[in-house]
C-alpha cells in the first residue's frame, strides 16, 4: 500500500481513477447486470444504456459519421483498427505507413502484418524533435497505400505529430486510411476528430478504469474482427460487453474533454518549472523538445543507471518511470530516443515524468531537490 504522501509523476502509464467514475461504475454494475444481448427486459434495459454510451462518446468528440466499438484497451483498439482494416481490404493494396516511434501495440501489428501477411511496410524515421517529416510522408505515398498509422503524442518523449496536416496528404490518396494512436492526446489536445478515419482511447490514461477502451471509426469502415464469437459490436469484437464499464468509459471522456485550456495551463507550468531546474543539474540532458507535449518530459541521465535512480526515487515515495511502461521490463534501451539520434547510453538511461492537473510546483521542486540528492549519492 501506497504512503499517505507520495509524488506520482507516472501519468502516462496510468492515472489515478476519478472517484466519482469508481462510485458511477459500481452503481451501474450492482443495478444494470443484465447481458446486453439478452432479450428479456434486463437485458434490452442494459443494451439500451450501451447505445446511450456509444451516442455520448460520439458527441463528446462531437462526431455523427463515426461509430464506437468498445474495447477491452487502446491496445486491443489499434490491434482491431490496424490489423482488423488491412485484412479486410488487402485487395485494395498492401503497402502501409506508420513511423519508428510508435507505440508498440502499433509496431507490434506492422511486424505481423508484414512477416506473416505480407504486407509491404514503410517506416518513416522521425526528425530531431521527433516529428514525422510531411515531405516524407508525401513521398512515401502510393496508390497502393491502404493505411497510415501515426500517433498525435508520443508516450515517451511527448512529441506531437501534425496531425491536420497529415489528414491533408492522406485525403490525396482515395484508398488510404488515417488511423491515429490518441492515447496520450485525448483531454490533452485539440484534434480534428472529424477528420481522422480511426481513433482509439484508453480509459485508465484519463482518470478512467482499467480494461476498458473504444475504437472510434468512420461508418463506411469495416474490419475483419481480431476476436470471434457471438457478433457483438457489429460483429468487430465478440464478447459480452461490459455495460457498466461502457457507461463509465463514456463519462470518464466526458470528464476529459471538460476544462482543457484550464488543465493545459497548470500543466504548462508545471513542465516549464522543471525543466528549467533540470537544466541546471549537471548530467542530466532534456529528451522532450519544447514543442512537445507539456504533460509529459523526459530526461537522460549522461553517467548514472536510470534504474537505480528510479528505484531510489520510488524508496523516496517519488514515482516516474525509465522508458515506458509496456517495454520498460523487456527493452534494454528507449527505441523512442534512440529514433532521435542519442547514443545508446543516452537512450538506455531514460526517465520519464508525466504530469497531471493534480501535481503541484511543490511537488516539482521536492522531485529536483530529491533527485539532486541521489544524483550525488549513486555511483
Amino acid at each position: 500500500m501506497l504512503n499517505d504522501k507520495f509524488i506520482y509523476f507516472d501519468n502516462a502509464a496510468t492515472t489515478t481513477p476519478d472517484k466519482e467514475v469508481i462510485a458511477f461504475y459500481n452503481k451501474m454494475e450492482s443495478e444494470l447486470f443484465g447481458n446486453p444481448n439478452s432479450i428479456h427486459h434486463l437485458g434490452l434495459e442494459a443494451n439500451n444504456y450501451l447505445s446511450k454510451a456509444r451516442e455520448s462518446i460520439a458527441s463528446s468528440f462531437k462526431l455523427d459519421n463515426h461509430r464506437v466499438i468498445f474495447t477491452s484497451s487502446s491496445t486491443e483498439a489499434n490491434n482491431l483498427a490496424i490489423k482488423g482494416y488491412c485484412l479486410k481490404y488487402k485487395s485494395r493494396g498492401k503497402h502501409i505507413i506508420t513511423t519508428n516511434i510508435e507505440h508498440p501495440s502499433v509496431l507490434e501489428c506492422f511486424k505481423q502484418l508484414k512477416e506473416e501477411f505480407g504486407f509491404d511496410v514503410t517506416i518513416l524515421n522521425v526528425n530531431r524533435k521527433g516529428q514525422v517529416r510531411l515531405d516524407d510522408l508525401r513521398f512515401a505515398m502510393r496508390n497502393s497505400t491502404i493505411l497510415v498509422s501515426i500517433m498525435a503524442i508520443n508516450n515517451e518523449i511527448g512529441s506531437i505529430n501534425p496531425i491536420k496536416e497529415i489528414v491533408e496528404i492522406i485525403k490525396q490518396y482515395p484508398k488510404a486510411v488515417l488511423h491515429v494512436d490518441t492515447t496520450q492526446a485525448i483531454g490533452k489536445l485539440d484534434l480534428p476528430y472529424k477528420d481522422i478515419d480511426m481513433f482509439v482511447v484508453s480509459a485508465h490514461k484519463i482518470h478512467g478504469l482499467k480494461g476498458s477502451g473504444a475504437l472510434i471509426a468512420r461508418k463506411n469502415i469495416s474490419f475483419l474482427p481480431i476476436i470471434s464469437g457471438g457478433g457483438q459490436e457489429e460483429g468487430f469484437r465478440s464478447g459480452t460487453q461490459s455495460v457498466a464499464l461502457a457507461c463509465s468509459l463514456a463519462k470518464t471522456v466526458k470528464l476529459a474533454l471538460k476544462d482543457t485550456s484550464k488543465r493545459l495551463i497548470h500543466v504548462s507550468q508545471l513542465n516549464s518549472l522543471l525543466r528549467s531546474e533540470l537544466t541546471k543539474i549537471d548530467g542530466i540532458l532534456l529528451n522532450s523538445n519544447e514543442t512537445s507535449s507539456p504533460y509529459i518530459l523526459n530526461f537522460s541521465l549522461d553517467n548514472k543507471k536510470a534504474s537505480v535512480v528510479v528505484e531510489a526515487l520510488s524508496r523516496n515515495n517519488i514515482y516516474v518511470s525509465s522508458v515506458s511502461a509496456c517495454s520498460s521490463k523487456k527493452e534494454p534501451y528507449s527505441y523512442v530516443v534512440r529514433a532521435l539520434g542519442k547514443d545508446i547510453n543516452l537512450s538506455s538511461n531514460t526517465i520519464r515524468v508525466s504530469f497531471d492537473e493534480s501535481n503541484t510546483e511543490e511537488e516539482c521542486l521536492e522531485f529536483v531537490k530529491t533527485l539532486k540528492g541521489i544524483l550525488e549519492t549513486t555511483k
